[in-house]
């Protein structure tokens, strides 16, 4: 077999275990790698492009040497669990960049972090003055995590006490002109709810590119000709504006009875509507 020829099986066999291997570690490999899963990473790639294009390797003992690197992250991930103080030195631990408003120095200099790193890793955040910081640190996988004070973090509906509808994810039913079932019953839906709902928006489903739809029944749809447009939900609008309709119709007609017990049952009725409005209106404005 020619030299050119045994390296292309030999780096097809190493790409394929590597990715074998690859796999049955994890995407841990890939996002949060601790320094020991770094040098083995790149440790076992090297050994599989060293043997894939070294024609006198032996291929076995490139095998052997791989697995033996790949057995070691799940060994060191095993005693990890049982033992906080493995965990703590072969992943690290946290480092605590600023601590009420104040700048660990020690810290920066130990993770090797200049003044400027750190300012340009808050800004990152949208935070430019270190004084509103409570408490910013270097995670061990090189992530940065930020709590602003209390006075400094942005006001919640629950700080205001405002009451907030609940949100589910929404689903996507249609992707590529085809109707996915399963997403659509999911929210408790049908195809004869998406064609009814296409159907007001005046569009057919073989150009639509993409579809979701939320657990409130409205219907998001991206076309495939970017240049027309599709009108936004309205139902939720609709709804809350049909509530007044009636509630305001309601007073009208006691007003325009003659009946006391009429507009005694018109008043009482318009009260108890725009109570259910009141109740509402953060929901079907939402």
């Amino acid at each position: 077999m020619p030299d050119w020829l045994e390296i292309v099986m030999r780096s097809l066999f190493f790409l394929i275990v590597l990715f074998l291997i690859t796999k049955i570690l994890g995407k841990k490999q890939l996002s949060q790698l601790s320094f020991f899963e770094y040098v083995t990473g790149i440790t076992i790639g090297n050994v599989g492009a060293e043997l894939a294009t070294k024609v006198e390797g032996n291929i076995i003992h490139g095998v052997l040497s791989i697995l033996v690197f790949a057995l070691a992250p799940f060994l060191a991930g095993s005693i990890s669990l049982k033992s906080k103080t493995f965990r703590d030195l072969v992943e690290g631990k946290a480092s605590v960049f600023i601590k009420d408003g104040k700048v660990m120095e020690d810290n920066l200099k130990k993770e090797k972090y200049t003044i400027d790193e750190l300012l340009a890793l808050l800004r990152k955040k949208d935070v430019f003055d270190v004084s509103e910081v409570e408490f910013a640190l270097l995670e061990a996988n090189g992530d940065f995590s930020v709590m602003l004070k209390k006075q400094n973090q942005p006001l919640t509906p629950k700080d205001l006490n405002i009451p907030v509808a609940a949100v589910k994810e929404p689903q996507t039913i249609v992707m590529d002109g085809l109707i996915l079932d399963e997403p659509l019953s999911t929210i408790g839906l049908n195809r004869h709810w998406l064609h009814t709902e296409l159907d007001k928006l005046g569009v057919i489903l073989e150009n639509v590119f993409l579809a979701q739809a939320n657990s409130n029944g409205e219907l998001t749809v991206d076309l495939f000709d970017d240049k027309l447009k599709v009108p936004s939900p309205q139902e939720k609008p609709l709804m809350l504006a049909t509530l007044k309709k009636c509630q305001a119709d309601l007073e009208l007609f006691a007003l325009g009875t003659d009946s006391k017990e009429a507009k005694e049952m018109y008043s009482k009725n318009s009260e108890k509507l725009q109570k259910a409005i009141d109740k509402v209106a953060f929901i079907l404005k939402n």
